[in-house]
């Protein structure tokens, strides 16, 4: 029991690692829930409370829902950038957090580059993969000339690495 306690200890206190981009991004989206989404709820609450009758007001009721997940919200950001390490984008010889990555599928010579991102960056439609999806761990620490094998929905793929910037 004290080991589970221990590991969910350790894992809240892991260090983020975030572009600069996305630790502004995520401190405005903390600030927009603090301010303007507080500011709407509390109206929001307020106008359902002059509905009358506070146990079967459905309106009060989602009001409640809706600040429940902001406040919920705002902890998970302030947590997240209280552990958050801004990486810098220097050049590195192995693929790492804010490594921007040129891969060709083995034996096709056409590259796509990616960008590896921590978790609440990813964004695959935009070529930014997270540090810890599949694609992204086969990637971490490895250099140019290297392959990657990599398990997908249609099976291994293998991918050579062509350039690391």
């Amino acid at each position: 029991m004290i080991l589970k306690h221990q590991s969910i200890f350790m894992a809240e206190n892991e260090l983020k690692y975030l572009s600069k981009e996305g630790f502004l991004n995520l401190k405005k989206e903390l600030e927009s829930l603090k301010k303007e989404a507080r500011k709407n709820i509390a109206a929001k609450l307020e106008y359902a409370k002059g509905l009358g009758d506070l146990s079967e007001n459905a309106e009060y009721q989602s009001a409640k829902d809706e600040q429940v997940l902001n406040e919920s919200r705002i902890s998970q950001l302030e947590n997240l950038l209280a552990r958050a390490v801004v990486i810098s984008k220097k050049h590195s010889e192995t693929v790492c957090v804010g490594s921007c990555v040129s891969l060709a599928k083995e034996n096709n010579s056409s590259a796509e580059k990616y960008y590896i991102v921590c978790s609440e960056e990813a964004d695959p439609l935009n070529k930014k993969i997270s540090n810890i999806s599949p694609l992204g761990t086969g990637l971490m620490n490895k250099r140019v000339g290297e392959t990657v094998l990599v398990s997908a929905p249609q099976g291994k793929v293998r991918y050579v690495i062509m350039e690391i910037s």
